[in-house]
């Protein structure tokens, strides 16, 4: 009795881990690698002490990365890893005026549904969550004008949705057309001089790439 009271969870764990196993072994790994435009669907409120000014976001162009780890044939978990920089200059009475850079680091995970997934043509939809870091941040030339002598900005946690295409090239590549849009909002504080205080800027990127994928 000793020994089958032993055996049990013995037995029960092994077949587990041997689940597990050839659960991932089974399942496939996406790899992609795109060529992305974060395009900013931008707004803002108003510049400290400058009324009916604001500031405009310019897009960027980089390589981004992302894996997707498929949960089951037509569910898959994709994480994006790319990192962009954007120039922020002022609007209204601060039209064209250099406000900052700053850098963008915006990893995201997203739920995916696969309609087709051993068709030669397979869409999919996702949805998700964002964390964004905000680093290397500049004062841009209007600010050093004014006296200011720091800008911060806060890390954001927003929702993303995400529409794509994998297209076969053969059984090993393919290529990857992918649109997200992302929910990014941030507070700029501005530091010294008389345009000091807080600036609300909602970013929320168009995040359009297009790329080549490997599965194993």
């Amino acid at each position: 009795m000793f020994i089958k009271k032993k055996l049990v969870p013995l037995s029960a764990a092994v077949l587990c881990s041997a689940f597990l196993m050839q659960s991932a072994i089974a399942a496939d790994w996406l790899v992609r690698g795109r060529i992305i435009n974060v395009s900013p669907d931008d707004s803002s409120t108003q510049v400290p002490t400058v009324a009916g000014s604001g500031v405009s976001v310019d897009s960027d162009t980089t390589l981004e990365l992302d894996f997707t780890y498929m949960l089951s044939k037509n569910i898959g978990l994709e994480l994006i890893l790319a990192t962009t920089k954007h120039d922020v200059t002022g609007t209204g009475p601060l039209a064209g005026a250099d406000v900052s850079n700053v850098r963008v680091l915006p990893p995201t995970l997203t739920l995916q549904y696969h309609f087709a997934p051993k068709a030669t043509l397979r869409p999919y939809v996702g949805v998700g969550l964002n964390y964004t870091v905000f680093y290397n941040a500049k004062l841009g030339a209007a600010l050093v004008a004014n006296g200011a002598t720091d800008i911060d900005y806060d890390n954001s946690v927003g929702l993303a949705a995400q529409a794509g295409l994998d297209v076969d090239i053969n059984k090993d590549w393919f290529v990857n057309l992918d649109v997200k849009y992302i929910k990014i909002d941030t507070t700029a504080t501005i530091t010294g001089g008389a345009l000091a205080g807080a600036v609300n800027v909602d970013i929320n990127p168009w995040v359009v790439g297009v790329g080549i994928g490997t599965r194993f």
